[in-house]
């Protein structure tokens, strides 16, 4: 009875410090113990004892999840473990006028080495220089769009 007992007790305690350690070995290993349990429990006290520990198990399982879900996560020491932020930010997808902005004068708004920003008409747009490396503020022209990106030459090369 005293093995059941520390079997279970445990294994419900690997299982509840599996929160806080990374990897899946002490939620392995508390799962051991808890089936352990159960398994002693069938042979040392037939299918009644076997069925009520497994019964213990699961109820204590459901339990401990509980409290890890939605308890902890609301106390002072659940707070540093979960996140809570979230982030809003959403990447610039490629206008559907970009074929439109093929050709256009464009401002480095960044330097280009060789991705950056670029401006056209009041708008930001980023961009990958196909001439390598270019200072902010130089004047350019949109030779293709791709991969969200435009590609952009400086003015000067184009005819």
């Amino acid at each position: 009875m005293n093995l059941i007992v520390l079997l279970f007790l445990s294994g419900i305690l690997l299982l509840a410090f599996e929160v806080f350690v990374p990897g899946a070995v002490l939620g392995i290993l508390g799962a051991l113990g808890m089936i352990g349990g159960c398994v002693l429990s069938f042979l040392q006290f037939g299918t009644a004892g076997g069925f009520t520990a497994v019964a213990i198990m699961t109820v204590s399982i459901v339990l401990m999840l509980w409290v890890e879900l939605f308890v902890f996560p609301k106390t002072t020491a659940g707070r540093r473990f979960f996140l809570n932020a979230e982030i809003r930010g959403t990447s610039q997808a490629m206008p559907a006028n970009a074929v439109q902005l093929i050709g256009k004068i464009a401002e480095a708004a960044t330097p280009l080495v060789p991705t950056g920003y670029v401006q056209i008409e009041g708008r930001r747009y980023e961009a990958v220089s196909l001439d390598g490396m270019i200072s902010k503020g130089t004047l350019l022209r949109v030779k293709a769009s791709d991969n969200f990106t435009l590609r952009v030459n400086r003015l000067s090369q184009n005819p």
